[in-house]
């Protein structure tokens, strides 16, 4: 019978003898849960046992108490007193009062082991590690190995990961786990410096398996940018002569790896290497010459669509003729097609000024990855040459930069020359022009090489102190110290940035500190800290880009509380719109997320605000089709102010590249509405900007890339497409800069190359769904020479704008911002009560995947089709490594390769099959 009051156990409480007071505690710890709330009337005097030192069963007391303040709630008082009762509090006992302390305990734990990491003379209760440590061999007993490690990884207790992993009979289940520890280190844990310690020891355990994981060591190597590592790794390879997977590695590693890991792995193995494929891998040369030819062969460039927007935007205006040229430089990057061009000459001879810059720079774009001929596209233009004008001089130095972008080893030597010759005379405005062109050319192709003597030579001219070179010296300081995060450099140039005069050096130095810290997280705090509270608006909205790419795809909490912060309180707008932006560098991981957290931000009163949402939106779901973006994005579309549309349609562009009709209604929406804009002489310039790029960007590569922002093999982000981005919103400023965001195209092919000569084979793979799902888009229209004459006369004709104006008399007035929507008005009226959701994949998958059909060797194969291809076992070329879904580059295995194959000729230029190199022509100039 159980008892109804515990008042007889707390009289015996009071009385003298402690035996009795023994036997009470005894008594009422058997009964403390179901009379709590009379025995908490009495909890201080049980309290006051467990605090006299002389009284032999404090202990127990501690339990007491510990169960009071569970039953009343007070978990944080619970804990302290169950672990204050040592050997009393049993873990093991099957109750909700030890599952509830033994989860509080471990959260408790986690928290102090979190903030004490990397601190001296911090200790944690010992009772408390006592527990943590008990209920984690407990896991480990039953063989919950999984959750002992991420316990393990949340607590930044290393050793006892490396003892799990030690304990591992079985390299299979060793594997499971490294490969477990692996995903959850480069994804949940917060601390950079306590990811690398995990990271090295996920090498040397990986590196000592009889049978290594490769590609998991080499996904190691990439995370840690370590070149001495990637060393070891190509040596253990060539010693057990895998060429094979060494390949497939190689061509990894060039397509996520930075410039200077890839240089000192070159560096490293030349010496002894005795396979001269590998080296010409790493070099990064068969990687763009198989992107150049499967995108010069496969483009699908829609030159109607760009004759009709030059015809409607007037070439006189420089906003116009700068939208056009980066417009055509993104439909044809990298197709290494630069017709267009050729057939406008007399049009591109009406850019004046930086606009002229602009459009020389724009077949950088055209011809990028072309590093076997870059130079010689280019020469007509450079200095020295028979160009004349400063723009096409400094335009020509900025496109090599373009064509050798993160590939830069060969042409950094001839940049470099050129401001070390030049450097001594930016108050000449010729050399001012030049300087800044070959600046951010250097930059580019010099782009994450840490290259101290290129550093040296962009100081020069940083010092000089020029606006326009200064600025782009300290843009390409910074991409060539990417992510380095050296500290000298980062002091020499913060404490310019309060030195100098001229508001774009500050802004370029701001952007500079912003790239240097890229990725390195907690380690940049110190400078956000400076930046963020310096009273100089330039500097905070470095501080801002800083916080963006420093924990870029990171989804911190803490950095994503700290941008909104700023994006509500800031007293300047460009900080503030800076501030929405980088909430989608930080989210790009987690995009799901940001049209929900931006939602409220996009009816902000503020236009700043309201644009900063639509870049947040574009770059953190680019390539994704989200439609939940899309549905923020589409209001702000007709947004009164002519820079809030610009970034609207630029970033509904972005997020709807290589979607089709056919997988995403919304895409012939959006094409319709740029078109609509583009012709709509009401419409701001700035708006007609907008649209005109997003239909590059729509078509880009000739409808053959995408914007990749993760590499699905190694798991970590595309520093490239990352970077790019964080400087193609720098156009806000300056229009030249527009072109950067090239970097973040991804080919949207796969292509097999054989391991014994680096040949593309023409074969086919699978795709197991209705044929035609992910066909090219239809084209704007089918005769050119009608769309020429159809626009000549739109733009000639007295009587089409009497018959205008006459038209719009008869309409009702609409607010200048509605007018966009008059093209789509009906379609949108019949339509509006319908739902009309993007497809999810398992409803694509329902409906089109009745049959299969096969697909060819290095041709369009899309992000959201990746799923569905498969190699068979059975055919004569089967990937090296299984296949899970990735594009690029993939090495295959010949079973038969004595046999003959039909190859695809990727030495275009050489042997003038496909691709002959372009004969110089020359841009009419006006000066």
């Amino acid at each position: 019978m159980s008892a109804t009051t515990a008042a007889p156990l707390l009289a015996l409480l009071r009385e003298k003898d402690n035996a009795v007071k023994s036997y009470a505690l005894q008594s009422i710890n058997d009964v403390v849960d179901q009379l709590w709330s009379e025995v908490s009337n009495d909890i201080t005097d049980i309290e006051a046992l467990y605090e006299d030192n002389k009284f032999q069963d404090r202990n127990l007391a501690a339990l007491v108490v510990s169960k009071i303040y569970y039953n009343l709630g007070e978990y944080q008082s619970a804990v302290k007193y169950a672990l204050a009762a040592e050997g009393y509090f049993d873990v093991n006992e099957k109750s909700k009062y030890v599952e509830t302390i033994v989860s509080q305990s471990i959260e408790l734990y986690i928290e102090l082991s979190s903030k004490n990491y990397g601190k001296q003379n911090t200790e944690i209760d010992r009772q408390l590690v006592s527990v943590f440590e008990r209920m984690l061999n407990k896991c480990i007993a039953a063989g919950e190995f999984k959750l002992a490690l991420g316990i393990a990884l949340e607590s930044y207790r290393l050793d006892i990961v490396s003892d799990i992993l030690a304990q591992q009979t079985s390299e299979a289940n060793a594997l499971k786990l490294i490969t477990y520890v692996l995903v959850a280190a480069t994804s949940t844990v917060n601390n950079s410096q306590f990811r690398v310690k995990v990271l090295h020891e996920l090498f040397n355990v990986l590196m000592k398996l009889k049978s290594p994981d490769y590609f998991a060591i080499s996904k190691v190597i990439v995370n840690l940018n370590d070149s001495e590592l990637a060393t070891q790794l190509f040596k253990k390879l060539i010693a057990e002569e895998n060429s094979e997977i060494g390949y497939q590695i190689a061509f990894d590693l060039v397509t996520s790896a930075s410039q200077g890991l890839l240089n000192e792995l070159v560096a490293s193995l030349t010496p002894d290497n005795k396979d001269p494929n590998l080296l010409k891998i790493l070099s990064g040369i068969p990687t763009c010459e198989y992107t150049n030819v499967f995108l010069y062969r496969n483009k699908k460039i829609d030159l109607a669509l760009l004759v009709r927007s030059k015809a409607m935007m007037d070439g006189k205006f420089s906003l116009f003729h700068t939208a056009v040229s980066v417009s055509n430089a993104f439909m044809h990057a990298g197709t290494t097609d630069d017709t267009f061009i050729r057939s406008n000459l007399q049009w591109l001879g009406k850019a004046q000024n930086w606009a002229k810059f602009t459009a020389t720079a724009s077949l950088g774009i055209i011809h990028q990855g072309n590093l076997s001929d870059g130079k010689k596209i280019m020469e007509p233009y450079l200095p020295g040459r028979r160009a004349s004008s400063r723009y096409i001089k400094g335009g020509s130095l900025y496109g090599l930069g373009l064509i050798y972008a993160g590939y830069g080893k060969e042409i950094i030597g001839y940049l470099k020359q050129q401001i070390v010759d030049n450097s001594s005379n930016t108050s000449d405005d010729d050399i001012d022009v030049l300087l800044h062109g070959a600046s951010l050319g250097i930059g580019l192709a010099g782009m994450g090489s840490n290259d101290f003597e290129i550093y040296e030579a962009l100081k020069e001219v940083l010092y000089a102190d020029s606006a326009n070179s200064g600025a782009a010296a300290a843009l390409g300081i910074g991409l060539t110290m990417l992510g380095s995060g050296d500290k000298t450099v980062i002091e020499n140039l913060y404490t310019y940035s309060q030195e100098t005069s001229h508001g774009e050096i500050t802004r370029g130095l701001a952007i500079a500190l912003a790239l240097i810290n890229y990725g390195r997280e907690e380690l940049a705090d110190d400078l956000i800290e400076k930046m963020l509270s310096h009273e100089n608006d330039f500097l905070r909205y470095g501080g801002v880009f800083t916080i963006a790419l420093a924990y870029a795809g990171s989804s911190s909490n803490r950095a994503v509380k700290k941008l909104l912060h700023v994006a509500v309180s800031d007293s300047n707008d460009d900080v503030r719109r800076a501030a929405v932006t980088g909430l989608g560098f930080v989210l790009i991981r987690d995009y799901t997320t940001v049209p929900r957290i931006v939602e409220l931000l996009s009816e902000s009163h503020n236009p700043h605000v309201r644009c900063g949402t639509a870049f947040a939106l574009g770059i953190a779901c680019a390539g994704r089709g989200l439609q939940s973006a899309y549905d923020v994005l589409e209001p702000l579309t007709k947004d009164p102010v002519d820079f809030v549309r610009q970034a609207a349609m630029i970033s509904l562009s972005m997020i709807l590249i290589q979607q089709t009709e056919k997988t995403n209604p919304k895409v012939k929406e959006v094409n319709e509405l740029f078109r609509s804009v583009t012709t709509n002489k009401h419409q701001e310039g700035l708006a007609k900007f907008g649209a005109c790029v997003a239909q590059g960007i729509m078509n880009a590569g000739g409808c053959n890339v995408t914007i990749q922002l993760e590499n699905p093999e190694m798991g970590t982000l595309n520093t490239k497409s990352v970077v790019g981005l964080a400087m193609f919103v720098q156009f806000w400023y300056w229009f030249p800069l527009s072109h950067f965001l090239s970097l973040s195209f991804t080919a949207t092919t796969i292509i097999g190359v054989r391991s014994q000569d680096l040949c593309i084979p023409k074969f086919s793979f699978n795709c197991h769904t209705k044929e035609g799902v992910f066909d090219y888009p239809p084209m704007f229209e089918g005769d050119l020479g009608k769309t020429i004459a159809m626009m000549t006369t739109a733009v000639l004709s007295t009587t089409a704008k009497a018959k205008a104006r006459a038209k719009k008399s008869k309409k009702d007035k609409v607010p200048e911002h509605e007018k966009v929507k008059e093209p789509l008005k009906q379609e949108k009226e019949e339509n509006k009560d319908k739902k009309d959701p993007q497809p999810s994949d398992e409803e694509i998958k329902i409906k089109y995947t009745t049959t299969s059909y096969k697909v060819e060797n290095a041709s369009r194969v899309l992000p959201q089709q990746l799923k569905y291809i498969s190699f068979a076992k059975e055919e004569r070329f089967t990937p090296v490594r299984k296949f899970k879904g990735s594009n690029g580059v993939i090495v295959l295995s010949d079973k038969t390769p004595d046999e003959p194959a039909e190859l695809i000729k990727i030495e275009k230029q050489v042997k003038d099959v496909d691709a002959p190199v372009p004969t110089p022509f020359k841009v009419e100039d006006n000066f």
